[in-house]
């Protein structure tokens, strides 16, 4: 099996628990990893073949366009709209990072990670 990795595709987008984060909005980044047989496109060269990562990107930019309270709806939303719509995924892994939350603290991010 073969991994695709897509990483820090970056969103600014209007999730959050707290009213104001759904107004104001903040930048989130996005890492996928996708596992994949992708020998056949290997040999063939051939798009039609391969797992596109332009479709993966469209996919998870359309999710972030939707607004959720929490992380782990934005991370599951993803990970089924892979599923639904990539044909030869055998194993995705997302990595949802909220930068600068609004938290009593200094931090750089909070995030999460789920897999499907």
């Amino acid at each position: 099996m073969e991994i695709i990795e897509i990483n820090e595709m970056e969103f600014y987008a209007f999730h959050g628990h707290l009213k104001e984060e759904r107004v104001v909005g903040n930048r989130f980044l996005i890492d996928l990893k996708i596992e994949a047989d992708c020998l056949t496109a290997a040999k063939s060269d051939n798009l039609d073949d391969a797992v596109n990562y332009k479709d993966a990107y469209d996919i998870v930019k359309k999710q972030m366009k939707k607004k959720s309270h929490l992380l782990e709806n934005i991370a599951k939303r993803i990970l089924d709209a892979l599923y639904e719509n990539i044909k030869g995924i055998k194993k995705v892994t997302v990595k949802v990072q909220k930068l600068n939350p609004p938290i009593d603290g200094i931090m750089k991010s909070v995030s999460i990670t789920m897999s499907k």
